[in-house]
């Protein structure tokens, strides 16, 4: 018998020939090594270097002395030769501080000259006279039927309209007033010129008129209102 003979399949042709050749001399490429994966550690904090840091809210640059008024305004003056501590002018009479400025309102502003400075510095405190006056807390802990107001009106001012409308307006505000007796003196101090007596049927009535009347305002007076001794309104001693 014949020996059977093996035949190989022809090579493709075209693209298909092509892309067999370039299999067979492809190489697979190199495999490279995969890194360690692991967990990275911080250096120690003396080996890091320090990092500064901004401040939130920087430092305001120093101030200029108070008593050489505003910056501008002491720039302009510069210019005119003026130095810290001198005055104006080839005698040195004009002004030894730069003009300042207080804020009135939203929009507007005052000019503030050296002598209003230098006399509000030097200028003596006064005594603000309500602070000096009798608290109400002791005016009421000795009172009585009667009550006596100074400077409601002042010298000269008494009419004989006056006696009614007290009586009538005290009357209907604290209670029953039993009479009104107005004595005008000739004394210097305008406050003690004018006394008036109002003496009512109730004690709480006068206690009332007391608290309501000291301090009040009455024709841009400030009223007085105090208790007056009933032995001394009987007997009319009535400069007490």
């Amino acid at each position: 018998m014949p020996t059977p003979q093996i035949t190989q399949p022809p090579l493709a042709s075209g693209f298909a020939g092509r892309w067999a050749d370039e299999d067979e001399e492809m190489e697979p490429a190199p495999v490279k090594p995969r890194a360690s994966v692991g967990v990275a550690i911080a250096p120690p904090p003396s080996l890091q270097e320090p990092v500064e840091v901004a401040p939130l809210f920087p430092a305001k640059p120093p101030a200029a002395p108070s008593n050489f008024g505003s910056s501008v305004a002491a720039k302009i003056m510069a210019r005119y030769g003026f130095k810290e501590g001198q005055g104006l002018g080839k005698q040195e009479q004009g002004m030894a501080s730069a003009l300042q400025v207080e804020k009135t309102s939203k929009r507007g502003g005052r000019i503030i000259h050296e002598k209003e400075i230098l006399a509000s510095a030097t200028s003596p405190v006064v005594e603000n006279p309500a602070n000096s006056q009798q608290s109400i807390t002791e005016i009421i802990k000795n009172p009585s039927k009667v009550v006596l107001l100074k400077n409601m009106v002042g010298p000269g001012e008494v009419d004989d309209d006056l006696e009614p409308e007290v009586k009538d307006e005290c009357n209907q505000k604290y209670g029953e007033v039993t009479s009104v007796i107005i004595h005008e003196t000739q004394a210097e101090n305008h406050e003690e010129a004018v006394r008036i007596f109002v003496e009512f049927r109730r004690i709480e009535s006068a206690i009332k008129a007391v608290v309501d009347l000291n301090g009040r305002f009455f024709g841009g007076r400030q009223v007085k209102a105090n208790f007056y001794d009933t032995e001394k309104f009987d007997n009319l001693q009535l400069m007490d």
